[in-house]
């Protein structure tokens, strides 16, 4: 028997949280380890499953570029979960990664990844900012690195070109502010992924791309028997619809003149008087 579904961007990102929360690897370092989840728009919503809570957006891409938030920081971006105990790390990151061991994971979204595996993360803070800090000492002490990120993000290239092109410092003019890419080595795990979690089958991208807000959106044919295709559609109905800005408006507020990062960020041409509405 074989279903096709479309997926837009938020109801992917839905998906992949729910996928994430019903990992093995999860529930057992849920159990009896520590998992340190980075905040972007995908893991927030892991965060949400897992412990109820979600997680401060920093950087975001916008129609109007590589976007900062407006306001103050409040909330945390980076958490600890341990022996169902929740901590704020965002000021000892430095330290909790030096305290995890085997069986323990972070969960890191990515902006970018290639058909080999390889994602990155972008940076608009100087040193990557204080998550970019740690990354390497992740991958340095071989903790499992699970990196959920959509369809829509998969590059034509490949990163590491990807992360010669970037660059915050040699860009003249961006966007927004001008980012690098912090390469990310670990588990990409995908919609496709999430499927096969979640309904035991596992699913073909057959089209992307759409029109009234299924910009970026993914379309997908499974085949499998009626008990997994009925699971898959029960899943489909549950994330149709999701639309992450229901819950996180207060963290969406894009930067602008002024705004507290502004002066940290380094050739947003906005500051230049920039207009990317039409008068």
């Amino acid at each position: 028997m074989i279903i096709q579904f479309t997926l837009t961007v938020p109801e992917g990102k839905n998906l992949l949280a729910r996928g994430v929360s019903k990992l093995p690897e999860v529930g057992k370092a849920l159990q009896s380890g520590k998992i340190l989840l980075k905040g972007g728009t995908t893991v927030s919503l892991i965060s949400d499953i897992l412990v109820g809570q979600r997680l401060r957006i920093s950087g975001r891409i916008s129609p109007r570029g590589t976007m900062s938030s407006g306001k103050e920081p409040f909330g945390p971006h980076s958490i600890l979960i341990e022996n169902g105990k929740v901590t704020n790390v965002d000021d000892m990151l430095e330290e909790v990664v030096k305290s995890m061991g085997g069986g323990d994971i972070a969960v890191i979204s990515a902006n970018a990844f290639d058909v080999e595996g390889n994602a990155a993360m972008m940076a608009g803070a100087a040193l990557g900012g204080k998550p970019g800090g740690i990354i390497s000492g992740l991958m340095a002490e071989g903790l499992e690195i699970l990196i959920p990120v959509g369809l829509e993000k998969l590059i034509p290239g490949k990163i590491a070109d990807s992360v010669r092109a970037a660059g915050r410092k040699k860009t003249y003019s961006s966007m927004g502010m001008s980012v690098g890419l912090v390469p990310l080595i670990g588990k990409v795990y995908t919609e496709i992924d999430a499927v096969k979690t979640l309904a035991g089958i596992e699913p073909v991208v057959i089209g992307r791309g759409g029109v009234q807000n299924a910009e970026g959106a993914s379309v997908f044919a499974a085949e499998g028997p009626q008990e997994n295709i009925d699971t898959l559609m029960g899943l489909i109905h549950e994330v149709k619809n999701c639309d992450f800005h229901e819950q996180n408006d207060h963290f969406l507020e894009e930067c602008g003149p002024k705004s507290p990062g502004c002066k940290y960020h380094l050739g947003c041409m906005y500051r230049r008087g920039f207009k990317w509405e039409r008068e």
